[in-house]
This record gives C-alpha cells, sequence and structure tokens, in this order.
C-alpha cells in the first residue's frame, strides 16, 4: 500500500478563491472585513509569516494592515494598540504574531484581544465556547486538519463519525482543539502525550491520527494503523550534513515510511502549512460577518 497524499496547497487554494468571492459580495454590500496582523521584533520567521498573510489578505479582497513595532516595546504599549484596534469598525479581526519578546506577557496580550476579533482562536473565551460546542473563532491549523480530513472522509462517500482519532499532542495552539473538533464531528477521540503507556499501540488504534508534537520525524510506521488517514502538522528544520548544505523542512512522520502503511497522508511541506493562512481568512470572514449580524457563509 502507498498512501494518497493529501494536498494541502490545492486545498488551501480552492479555499482561498471562496473566500474571495464572499469578500466581493460582502463589499457590494458595503461591508469589506478588515484584518491587522502586529509583528513586535525582527523574528526572521514570523516577518516571514506576517508578509505571506498580509499579501493573501490582500489578495482575497480584504482590508489588511500591518503594525510592525521596535522589539523593545513595552507590554503597556502593545496593550493600547490591541484596544485601540478593538475599538476600529474597519478592523475585524486581530492577530498578534507570536513569539512576542520576553518582557511582553503573551497571555495578557491574547486576554486583551475582543473575543470576537480573536481570529487566532486563542482567547479563553473561544476555547470554552469550542469546549461546549457554542459557535467560536477555532485556531487556524486544527480547524484547516479538519476540513482536510472532512475533505478525505467525504471522497469516500462519508463522514467523521464514529470513527477512532488519535491526536498525538496536548498543546493549547493544536493539540486540545482538535480533539474538540474531531468530538464535535462525532469521532471517537483519543488524547496521547509523552506520558502515554505504550505510545505506539495507541496511535495504531486510530483511523485518524494527528501529529503535533513537534519532534523530527518521530512517527514511524509502527505507529499507524495500515489504511489511516495522517495529518502531519509539525514543522522541523533537519540540518544539512554536508559543509554549506541546506536544511530541509520535515514533519511530525517519517514520510516515507509511514507512506507504505497509510492510506492517506500529508505532506511536510505542503500539507497543513497553507491551510493556515486560509483559514486565518475564514475566521476573518467569520468574524466580519457576525460584527455585522450577517449570517456566515459556509466556504
Amino acid at each position: 500500500m502507498t498512501a494518497e497524499i493529501i494536498d494541502g496547497k490545492a486545498f488551501a487554494a480552492g479555499l482561498r478563491a471562496r473566500i474571495a468571492e464572499q469578500v466581493a459580495r460582502l463589499a457590494g454590500d458595503g461591508l469589506v472585513p478588515g484584518l491587522a496582523v502586529v509583528l513586535v521584533g525582527e523574528d526572521p520567521a514570523s516577518q516571514v509569516y506576517v508578509r505571506n498573510k498580509a499579501r493573501q489578505t490582500r489578495e482575497v479582497g480584504m482590508h489588511s494592515v500591518e503594525h510592525r513595532l521596535d522589539a523593545a516595546t513595552g507590554q503597556a504599549e502593545l496593550l493600547a494598540l490591541v484596544a485601540a484596534l478593538n475599538a476600529d469598525p474597519a478592523i475585524h479581526g486581530i492577530l498578534v504574531q507570536l513569539p512576542l519578546p520576553p518582557q511582553i506577557d503573551a497571555a495578557a496580550v491574547i486576554e486583551a484581544i475582543d473575543p470576537g476579533k480573536d481570529v487566532d482562536g486563542f482567547h479563553v473565551i473561544n476555547a470554552g465556547r469550542l469546549a461546549t460546542g457554542q459557535p467560536a473563532l477555532v485556531p487556524c491549523t486544527p480547524l484547516g486538519c479538519l476540513m482536510l480530513l472532512q475533505d478525505r472522509a467525504k471522497a469516500q462517500g462519508g463522514d467523521l463519525s464514529g470513527r477512532r482519532a488519535v491526536v498525538l499532542g496536548r498543546s493549547n495552539i493544536v493539540g486540545k482543539p482538535m480533539a474538540q473538533l474531531l468530538l464535535g464531528a462525532n469521532a471517537t477521540v483519543t488524547i496521547a502525550h509523552s506520558r502515554t503507556q505504550d505510545l505506539p499501540a495507541v496511535c495504531r488504534e486510530a483511523d485518524v491520527l494527528v501529529a503535533a508534537v513537534g519532534r523530527a520525524q518521530m512517527v514511524t510506521a509502527d505507529y499507524v494503523k495500515p489504511g489511516a488517514t495522517v495529518i502531519d502538522v509539525g514543522i522541523n528544520r533537519l540540518e544539512s550534513s554536508e559543509p554549506g548544505g541546506k536544511g530541509r523542512l520535515v514533519g511530525d512522520v517519517d514520510f516515507a515510511a509511514v507512506r507504505e502503511v497509510a492510506g492517506a497522508i500529508t505532506p511536510v511541506p505542503g500539507g497543513v502549512g497553507p491551510m493556515t493562512i486560509a483559514v486565518l481568512l475564514a475566521n476573518t470572514l467569520t468574524a466580519a460577518c457576525r460584527a455585522s449580524g450577517r449570517a456566515v457563509p459556509t466556504v
């Protein structure tokens, strides 16, 4: 068996196209969704993310605002900016790029964001709403994973109802919300982690395995049930063994080995990664519609 490749890049492109259609419809009705991204400092990876977010926001026709602050910015100054964005009716989504410099309490900043504009889905109110099955803004990466899983299940003529799902990782950003989303889709869910006994055996029970542990190629073939769908959330850089050689990106899954066992798998790069910004745009669309009392379109 050689697993089918789940093409997140292609799915994300289709999602952005559908979002652009809805944004054009809203603009014709006098509403332009607005996304503000705040970057503190000059972290190279964060700069790339922010640049890509701004570009894709504009490409779908949304109002894009960037605030780039010096690395020495104090917490009070950042909180004042968040308060101003909360009060700005042209801004429907606020994203403060993480990580933040050490002098700033990231939790305090997240809690200061209006939950209705929290397009990262990190605010405790959104986390609580998700956990209790209420409408919420959901973290982008797990929501993107769910979309890929639902699309795969639909292609097979079904859905995720009754499937055994294992989420490997328990972070607030991916693991926990991923488990809640799968529960909402009527899967039977296990959260596994570093203290789980006989971890490979637990993972082998899964029809759906989501790996989000941040350890390069940790998930090997003996973790995977034959025919399972494997979603690899990890992004890890392996340095080249050659002097001056370029490193390469790998996931939390040993792709070559697991592909010989799984039924479907996301690659790294090109799997989950492209979905994150696309879902951020979907969340901004959702936030704009809710703020204006409009029905949230299905994209």
